[in-house]
């Protein structure tokens, strides 16, 4: 059974920091691990990820102030975020995008999602 479980959200002033985990099971491989966000009245947006090399992308609006990180030896998943905004206020939520997972299926797969408020 492939599960992603996010934790790590709340309430968090302007200014202060949070640190989001996701911890996978199930999944063999995956192309990429990231982390998206859907504020209310919006679209689900990008806002990190983090290729097998190690090798991570951003949202231009959240560059310098969020870290994406994993640690493959406890299949979890990071991310690090600094300087919050209201604007940074929205759901979480955790992927694995081109997975390979137990029983060979093959896909991208989600968590169920963190909330992280921002007040201003």
């Amino acid at each position: 059974q492939v599960q992603l479980v996010e934790s790590g959200g709340g309430l968090v002033q302007a200014g202060g920091s949070l640190r989001l985990s996701c911890a996978a099971s199930g999944i063999i491989f995956s192309i990429k691990m990231g982390w998206y966000r859907q504020a209310p009245g919006k679209q689900r947006e990008f806002v990190a990820d983090i290729s097998n090399d190690g090798s991570p992308s951003y949202l231009n609006s959240v560059k310098g102030r969020f870290r994406i990180s994993r640690d493959t030896a406890k299949n979890t998943l990071y991310l690090q975020m600094n300087s919050l905004k209201p604007d940074d206020t929205a759901v979480y939520y955790c992927a694995a995008l081109g997975a390979v997972v137990v029983g060979g299926r093959r896909g991208d797969y989600w968590g169920q999602g963190t909330q992280v408020t921002v007040s201003s």
